[in-house]
C-alpha cells in the first residue's frame, strides 16, 4: 500500500467522519472571530490616531497664530507668554503613539491592556498612570480575549486530538492491523502517512486562515514579513503538536488510552507548566507595585521643591553642565525664574533614576521566565506570535522608551533656553513641535 492509496483511504475516512468535519468547521469559526477582533482593533487604533492627529494639527494651527500678535498669549490667559521657553514647551501638543502593526490580526497580545498614544510635556513621564494600569509581564497568556492566536495556541491541540485520536488503534481493535502490515512494508511508514494526511489537511485550514486575516488589515502591503513569520512559526507549531501525538498513536493501544494521554499532555503543556512558572516566578519576584516611583511623586519630588536654590543650583550643573556658561548668570536677579522652571527637569532626573530601579527589577523577572522556555513551549510561541505582531511587552518597554526620549528632550530645550534668555517665535514653537515628536518607523 503506498502512501497515495493511504492518503486516498484517509480522504474517504474523513468525509465520512461529520465528527471531525464538525470539528474543523468550529475550529475555523473560532479562528475567523478572533482575526477580526483583531481587524477591528487595529482599524479602531488607526482611527482614533487620525482624530487625534486631525486635532492637534487644529491646535497648532491656532497657537502658531498666536505668534502673530505683538503679546503672543492664548484667548483669555494673558498672563502665559508664548515668548517664553517654558510656556511654548507646555503648548507644544506632542502625542506619541505606538502606532498598531497590520500583524495585530493574528496576535492581540497585550494591545488591550496598555495605551496606545499619550500626550506629553516636560512634566509627564513613561509610567504616569494612564501608561500602567495593567502592564502585563511575559509569563501572561492571554485571557478574555478571543484571537487568532489564542485559537492557534490552545484551540488547535484539541482539533488534532480529534482528528488524530483514533488512527491505528481503530484498526487494532477491529483486529484488521494485521492485514494491513501485510500491505505495507512498514507499520511506522503507515501510521506516519495517516498523521502526515491530517496535518497536511490541518496546515492548509491554517493557511487559508492567514490568507483571509492579512486580507483585513492589508498585511500583504504594508508588512509582509509579518505573514511569512506567522507561516513559518504556525508551521512549527503545528509540527511540534504532531510530533508529540504520533508518538503516542504509534506506542498506543486503544483509542480511549489515545485520547486520554493526548488530553493530559495538552493539559500539561498549555495549563498546568505554564500556570506552575507563573506561580514560581511570582513567589520569586513578587509584582512590581512600584513603590520605588510612588516614593519618588509623593516624597523626593516635594523635597526637591522644598531645596534652598543653592542646592537646585549644584544639581542643575551636575544634570546640565553648559548652564555655568548660560547667558544668565546663576548669581544674577534674573536666575530665579529660570531655576525655578528647572525644578522640573530635576524632578525627571529623579523619576528616571526610579524607572532604573523597576525596570531592572523587570528585567530579572522577565529573564527568568525566558529561561523556562525550553521546558514550558506554549508560553515561548505565545510570545513569539506577539512578537511578530508587535504585540509585545517587549515593544510597548520600547515604546515607553521612546516617550522617555522626547521628555528628556523637553526638558534639556526648556534648561537651556530659559537660561540663555532665548526668546520663542512661529519659526522655533514648530522646530519646538518637529523635534520633541519621536521619529519612528
Amino acid at each position: 500500500m503506498k502512501s497515495i492509496a493511504i492518503f486516498i483511504y484517509e480522504w474517504k475516512h474523513f468525509i465520512r467522519s461529520p465528527f471531525k468535519i464538525v470539528s474543523i468547521i468550529l475550529f475555523v469559526i473560532a479562528a475567523v472571530y478572533g482575526l477580526h477582533n483583531g481587524a477591528n482593533l487595529y482599524q479602531d487604533q488607526i482611527s482614533e490616531i487620525d482624530n487625534i492627529t486631525a486635532e492637534v494639527d487644529k491646535e497648532i494651527a491656532e497657537i502658531t497664530s498666536y505668534y502673530d500678535k505683538e503679546n503672543p498669549s492664548p484667548e483669555g490667559r494673558s498672563w502665559v507668554d508664548l515668548t517664553l521657553p517654558d510656556w511654548a514647551i507646555w503648548y507644544t501638543k506632542i502625542f506619541h503613539f505606538k502606532k498598531p502593526s497590520p500583524g495585530i490580526v493574528y496576535s492581540v497580545g497585550q494591545t488591550e491592556q496598555y495605551g496606545y498614544y499619550k500626550m506629553l510635556n516636560y512634566m509627564s513621564s513613561p509610567y504616569d498612570s494612564d501608561m500602567t494600569k495593567e502592564i502585563s509581564n511575559l509569563e501572561r497568556l492571554q485571557i478574555g480575549t478571543l484571537d487568532f492566536a489564542f485559537s492557534l495556541v490552545f484551540l488547535l491541540p484539541l482539533l488534532l486530538i480529534i482528528l488524530l485520536h483514533n488512527l491505528r488503534s481503530m484498526e487494532a481493535e477491529q483486529g484488521f492491523l494485521n492485514l494491513i502490515e501485510i500491505q505495507v512494508s512498514s507499520n511506522n511508514i503507515w501510521i506516519f502517512s495517516k498523521v502526515f494526511f491530517y496535518t497536511l489537511v490541518t496546515y492548509l485550514v491554517l493557511i487559508l486562515l492567514l490568507f483571509y486575516g492579512a486580507t483585513l488589515t492589508n498585511v500583504f502591503t504594508l508588512e509582509f514579513s509579518v505573514f511569512n513569520s506567522m507561516l513559518l512559526y504556525t508551521l512549527v507549531y503545528l509540527m511540534f503538536w504532531t510530533v508529540i501525538y504520533y508518538f503516542i498513536i504509534k506506542n498506543g493501544t486503544s483509542i480511549t488510552t489515545n485520547t486520554l494521554k493526548m488530553v493530559g499532555v495538552w493539559l500539561m503543556l498549555t495549563f498546568i507548566i505554564p500556570a506552575a512558572i507563573h506561580q514560581y516566578v511570582t513567589i520569586q519576584h513578587p509584582p512590581n507595585l512600584m513603590t520605588d516611583f510612588i516614593e519618588v511623586s509623593r516624597d523626593k519630588k516635594n523635597d526637591l521643591y522644598d531645596q534652598a536654590d543653592i542646592t537646585l543650583k549644584q544639581m542643575l550643573i551636575e544634570l546640565f553642565p553648559e548652564v555655568s556658561n548660560a547667558k544668565i548668570s546663576m548669581d544674577s536677579k534674573q536666575a530665579q525664574r529660570p531655576l525655578n522652571e528647572s525644578r522640573a527637569a530635576l524632578a525627571n532626573d529623579l523619576f528616571k533614576q526610579s524607572i532604573q530601579i523597576i525596570e531592572a527589577k523587570n528585567k530579572v523577572k522577565n529573564d527568568l521566565i525566558r529561561s523556562t522556555f525550553l521546558y514550558n513551549p506554549i508560553t515561548f510561541f505565545q510570545n513569539k506570535f506577539n512578537h511578530i505582531s508587535r504585540t509585545h511587552y517587549d515593544n510597548y518597554n520600547e515604546y515607553r522608551d521612546e516617550i522617555q526620549t522626547s521628555i528628556d528632550e523637553q526638558n534639556r530645550t526648556m534648561v537651556l533656553e530659559s537660561w540663555n534668555d532665548v526668546r520663542v517665535d512661529k519659526k522655533r514653537y514648530l522646530n519646538y513641535y518637529e523635534n520633541f515628536s519621536v521619529k519612528t518607523d
